[in-house]
């Protein structure tokens, strides 16, 4: 997540036989003075302090629906709110035998006395068919929150485990507690823990990657704590934003981008500091020449990927919307601390931060080095390099072909719940839909019409009232189907058809496989609208910084090639890793989107730095000298962001173990393939006309041949 370490107007352009230092700043001698940088400093422990203080009470906007405010589903939700008893809801405790032998009477009866004394009021009793399963609906106060439903569930799961011990009818059974609100409580139980367990890691993740990097015991604690301090404050906000918008923010995402690209930065200044001590005794004087030179490529660089989250805020999904804004929030602090904190504290301890390696003047290496070795030979063979690296390409992107998209609840989980083994218990001896009831609002008058058109539709089982109130009428309906099928859907999209057709009922579909159908579609749409978006601001980037109209197209073509890629085989790697049958819905956008937005950023340092360097040597051999001086920095960039996105496979859910997988291999083919293989091989294929309709050499300056 690095962008060009010279970027005009930022700075100044360099050669390949020395890095000309950027003239230091009134900003640069203000971060790095002997008083003033403790001032810096002071003010930072304050302001994060006070942001703490005043937002640590602040928790996130619950798990929702996440569904648009116009979504059929979410309509036939708000108005069943106004029904009667909807301040209750129903929890579904089920009886089984573990032998899976016919319940006795004496069993059944004990259960349906023990589903009495569960909730508030009557439960409904339900036996199966086949006489080996009894089905209690037991109802508990509605509530929206996740916490607020575990409270509940766990109380009825504790009550149950004191009859079972109590009551001899009730020995041999297995009786689980699902349903929707113990599926929410579920999550919400599965999240207990995790979050600080993924902060845990990825701190140990990056302070690792670091201490290996600067081979010093004490330098790797500066950036962390400076990144850190960071990624707490945009934990508060962007608690405090999910709660004044409504839109729900997954908080692991958000710390692993703080953290990586919080790292990214500090390495891409820390690495031109040492540069600039290896120049000049003055540590304060080499911060503040480091500060200027890096400053445009750590704007550049963040702004590129705050503009790429900023499209999803046009996203009908709430969720997808609170993302962005609050990736966006995260994104920003993490630059303000690192551009403005970091410097401060780098100067105020000194140069001997870096023992036992300390940088001192006269110290700079002339060896070519691996990346310089690595670019003489892609330069001398481009086109059998290019072809190597595009089938590399080609073969991770097959596993996008029989990709499946969509996953239903029992999928969803990378724990064990009681919730899903209990919905496995009921699928078994139940119709295939039971567990996910269909409800239908009409207008009264027109309830009989309504309720022929959805006895006549194919894929329904049964068709019950089930209350009325203020002129409507409520439906509910059994599909033959399980949730989260094709058929079950296609069930759906044919029940709102035909009852849209009857004149006068006003109907409308709900339940949770409405719920499923509209968020998939809503999805669907934020994919055809929010990629475009994400690709017309990387474009608009890329041309602007290179100032051509002919390599924004190609790097930006490479780049989405790449991010297909890395789905692919990111799909491939998740069914192996976590036996997951498909993606889960919000994986193609999320990691499309994040793979575009960094994968532009490595390829901004690379290309920004080849054009400079053309000047001199010309385009050819620029784009050598760029990835000799970029490879080390870069690739250790890279390596850490994926490993902190890696750390997501923490979490419970497959959403983020999915979304973790592919991002942390699209970062690595682009920092070791794309940026070192395919992108030099396209530029020694090219040549000059790579910058039409302008040119990046001085006036008189010749073209480099191969070598």
């Amino acid at each position: 997540m690095i962008a060009a370490s010279r970027i005009y107007p930022f700075s100044m352009p360099a050669t390949s036989t020395s890095t000309r230092a950027g003239a230091p700043s009134a900003i640069a001698r203000f971060l790095t003075g002997r008083r003033s940088a403790w001032v810096v400093l002071l003010i930072f422990l304050l302001a994060a302090g006070g942001a703490t203080a005043a937002l640590r009470t602040v928790d996130t906007a619950p798990r929702g629906t996440n569904l648009p405010a116009t979504a059929e589903s979410k309509l036939v939700a708000d108005t069943l709110k106004t029904f009667p008893g909807s301040e209750r809801q129903p929890v579904l405790v089920v009886a089984s035998r573990g032998d899976q032998g016919a319940l006795g009477r004496d069993a059944t009866g004990a259960f349906s006395g023990l589903a009495a004394e569960l909730g508030g009021g009557k439960p409904v009793i339900i036996p199966s068919e086949d006489g080996k399963a009894v089905l209690a609906l037991v109802p508990l106060p509605a509530s929206d929150s996740s916490s607020d439903n575990l409270e509940q569930v766990l109380d009825v799961r504790e009550k149950i485990a004191r009859a079972a011990k109590d009551n001899p009818a009730l020995e041999g059974l297995n009786l689980q507690v699902t349903g929707g609100p113990a599926f929410g409580g579920d999550i919400a139980n599965s999240f207990s823990g995790a979050n600080v367990t993924l902060l845990v890691v990825t701190i140990s993740i990056v302070a690792v990657l670091l201490l290996i990097t600067y081979r010093s015991p004490l330098l790797w604690l500066l950036p962390l704590l400076v990144v850190g301090t960071a990624d707490q404050t945009a934990t508060n906000l962007s608690n405090w934003l999910s709660l004044k918008t409504g839109w729900h923010a997954e908080g692991g995402i958000v710390s692993v981008l703080v953290f990586g690209a919080g790292a990214n930065y500090a390495l891409l200044m820390i690495s031109r500091y040492r540069e600039e001590l290896q120049r000049t005794e003055d540590h304060r004087l080499a911060m503040q020449r480091a500060w200027v030179g890096t400053r445009g490529a750590i704007i550049a660089s963040n702004l590129t990927v705050v503009l790429g989250l900023m499209t999803l805020l046009f996203a009908a999904l709430p969720d997808t919307r609170g993302l962005g804004l609050s990736s966006g929030a995260g994104l920003l602090l993490a630059l303000l601390s690192v551009l403005l904190v970091l410097p401060a504290i780098l100067s105020i301890v000194g140069r001997g931060i870096f023992w036992p390696f300390v940088p001192r003047p006269g110290q700079v290496s002339q060896k070519q080095g691996l990346w310089g070795r690595l670019a003489e030979s892609v330069a001398a063979h481009p086109i059998r390099a290019l072809v190597a690296g595009l089938a590399v390409l080609g073969v991770f992107a097959t596993g996008l072909i029989g990709t499946r998209v969509g996953l239903d609840q029992a999928e969803q989980f990378r724990v064990e719940a009681e919730s899903i083994d209990g919905l496995q218990t009921v699928a078994a001896h139940y119709p295939a839909g039971f567990t996910a009831p269909i409800n239908v609002i009409a207008k009264q008058a027109q309830a009989a019409d309504v309720t022929s058109v959805l006895k006549e539709t194919p894929g329904v089982t049964s068709v019950q009232p089930t209350g009325s109130h203020d002129g409507w009428v409520r439906l509910q309906l059994i599909g033959k189907d399980a949730p989260g099928t094709d058929e079950a859907l296609d069930t759906v999209r044919t029940l709102r058809d035909r009852v849209h057709a009857v004149d006068g009922a006003e109907a409308k579909v709900g339940g949770s496989i409405a719920e499923d159908l509209d968020k998939r579609e809503a999805q669907r749409h934020d994919v055809l609208l929010t990629i475009p978006l994400v690709l017309s601001v990387s474009l608009l980037v890329l041309i602007a910084l290179t100032r051509s109209l002919v390599a924004p197209f190609l790097l930006l073509a490479i780049n989405v090639t790449s991010a297909a890629a890395a789905i692919g085989a990111g799909s491939v790697v998740s069914r192996w890793v976590m036996d997951s049958p498909a993606l889960a819905n919000e994986v193609p956008l999320f990691a499309f989107i994040f793979l575009v937005a960094l994968g532009i950023d490595y390829t901004i340092f690379l290309v920004e730095r080849a054009r400079h360097e053309a000047i001199e040597h010309g385009t050819r051999r620029g784009m050598v000298e760029a990835v000799r001086h970029t490879g080390a920095v870069i690739t250790s960039a890279g390596i850490v962001l994926a490993a902190v996105f890696a750390a997501l496979g923490v979490l419970p859910l497959v959403v983020m173990g999915q979304l973790g997988i592919i991002v942390c291999l699209g970062v690595l083919v682009d920092t070791l393939l794309v940026r070192t293989v395919i992108v030099p091989a396209v530029f020694e294929l090219v040549g000059d006309r790579i910058w039409w309709p302008g040119r990046p050499q001085a006036a008189g300056a010749p073209e480099g041949g191969r070598s």
